[in-house]
């Protein structure tokens, strides 16, 4: 099957080996950089960095991008995530609705309003975040002990929906641990639901997230930043 299919009609989809142990070491030696503000979980906002950048690029990121979004996919932001025994931590059921914009112009269906290191963000509705897919390049092998992320298959398809709607779906479709091997990717919906539990052993799960979205003009009059 297809990746667009799959993702399409689970939220979802693992790809087990696309990068391989030299590439990875590599990826991984550039961004402990001291260029990259790090906090204890990872670093967010740094597509600017030339070696994340150029990684964004890369014809098999680019190519799983393009075969869900269209051929005009490009990347607007890159997060590492870096979850290990001194930065552990949960994160409940929710979907990804915040999106980086280059200016505040209020939009019917858009907001609320914040602003992150500078960068201004508003929640979505579904029509804008169906034009969106993470690329997750998994730095270290996820396993079921490490604190995978775990995903309820088809929730993608319901639009934005609340937190009680959320805690109820949770507590009836049977949720999926995405197990990825090192140099694998999950490519995943933002709108599909997900969460992790904390590690359970003392390596780590470093995870560096890269979005695209199908156009630069996510909604008019709005256009995404890059983060």
């Amino acid at each position: 099957m297809h990746l667009q299919q799959r993702v399409a009609g689970e939220g979802f989809a693992i790809i087990p080996s696309v990068f391989s142990s030299t590439e990875i070491k590599n990826i991984s030696e550039q961004l402990m950089q001291p260029a990259f503000r790090r906090s204890r979980a990872g670093a967010r906002h740094i597509l600017f960095h030339p070696a994340v950048e150029s990684l964004a690029l890369d014809s098999r990121l680019l190519h799983c991008a393009q075969d869900v979004l269209g051929p005009n996919a490009f990347p607007f932001r890159a997060t590492l995530f870096d979850k290990s025994a001194s930065a552990n931590w949960l994160v409940v059921w929710h979907q990804d609705t915040a999106l980086p914009l280059r200016e505040r112009r209020e939009t019917p269906g858009w907001g609320p309003w914040s602003i992150k290191e500078g960068i201004h963000y508003a929640h979505a509705p579904a029509s804008a975040l169906s034009q969106v897919l993470a690329l997750r390049i998994h730095l270290d092998e996820s396993t079921a002990a490490n604190g995978p992320l775990r995903v309820l298959p088809g929730t993608h398809n319901l639009g934005v929906l609340s937190d009680d709607a959320v805690h109820d779906l949770a507590a009836k479709i049977p949720p999926v641990d995405c197990l990825v091997p090192t140099g694998g990717l999950l490519a995943m919906r933002p709108l599909v639901i997900h969460a992790s539990s904390k590690s359970q052993i003392s390596l780590p799960r470093r995870v560096l997230h890269i979005e695209y979205a199908a156009s630069l003009s996510i909604a008019a009059p709005l256009e995404l930043a890059s983060a």
